[in-house]
């Protein structure tokens, strides 16, 4: 009886689990439109930039967020399309290699030692690819969460456009009553940049310095719409001094953004669009004190 048991149960485990993870489920986990809307959202976020006349780091977020998450849910579905593969495997060398009719075991009359050779094989199979039993129904949880959040990334990143492009006439009031300027002078900076940087050093010491024009560089420090003044020496975070002046310089420019002609502010791992109004909203982390703007004030004007 101990023997028809442990065939059987070896048997029925394999079994339901190929059944459980069969073909399909891992494509029922990853629909394809998922990337085609991300494709066509980051597009039209990268209209909306355009028309805003530079970068939205909320958009930029919400696409950051968006496309690693949905990195993430292909990730999984070709984990557990392998795991369900490797069972599959299991299951079939069971079938084909040790083959056992747990009903004849009671009347047997031959090889005994080829039935339990059968039945060790069965039982060798079910104990040690437990653990990669385990693993699949581990990944096909994972594989559902990770789905679920990568589609509530995308609709994120939807409905952010949508938020903005309703501020669009609000925006353009604000684009046209500063107009646009191009890069003037020996430095490669917009006269507006120049005014906002000189304004800036006027009233704040930098004794770590400052950098503005960053040829090659794809956002505005390319174009001369963008400085960076530091609060900080090799990326290291700031003191409590040198932070409470980093905030006093970033509060400078939610005062006078308007006037000024400012776009946005990062500082401390935060932005605030000027454009838009809308408020200090923090960033993803981007690996270090300087990529988060710990150790500086971004500062970048229309």
């Amino acid at each position: 009886m101990k023997l028809g048991r442990a065939c059987a149960l070896a048997v029925s485990v394999l079994t339901v689990l190929l059944v459980a993870v069969g073909p399909g489920a891992a494509e029922r986990l990853a629909p394809p439109s998922r990337q085609d809307q991300l494709r066509q959202l980051t597009k039209e976020a990268a209209a909306l930039s355009k028309a805003y006349r530079g970068e939205i780091q909320a958009l930029e977020e919400a696409k950051l967020a968006a496309k690693r998450a949905d990195a993430r849910a292909e990730k999984v579905a070709k984990d557990l399309k392998s795991a369900r593969v490797q069972v599959a495997q299991i299951a079939q060398t069971t079938y084909m290699g040790a083959k056992v009719d747990t009903t004849m075991l009671l009347a047997f009359n031959g090889d005994v030692q080829e039935v339990l050779g059968q039945v060790a094989t069965l039982e060798h199979l079910a104990r040690n690819k437990r653990e990669q039993i385990s693993r699949m129904h581990s990944l096909s949880q994972q594989a559902i969460q990770a789905q679920e959040a990568a589609d509530e990334r995308v609709v994120q990143l939807k409905k952010d456009i949508a938020e903005l492009r309703a501020k669009k006439n609000e925006v353009e009031r604000y684009l046209a009553k500063h107009g646009y300027q191009s890069p003037s002078g020996a430095n490669g900076l917009t006269a507006r940049m120049q005014l906002v940087r000189d304004l800036t050093l006027q009233q704040f010491p930098m004794p770590y310095g400052y950098g503005c024009l960053r040829p090659g560089d794809s956002g505005e420090h390319g174009v001369g719409r963008a400085c960076d003044f530091m609060l900080s020496s090799g990326g290291r975070v700031p003191n409590a001094a040198d932070n409470a002046r980093g905030d006093a310089i970033a509060q400078y420019y939610i005062e006078n953004g308007q006037r000024l002609g400012i776009m946005y502010i990062i500082w401390r791992q935060r932005y605030y669009d000027i454009r838009t109004g809308t408020g200090w909203k923090m960033m993803s982390n981007r690996g270090g004190n300087t990529a988060n703007h710990i150790d500086h004030v971004h500062v970048s004007v229309l």
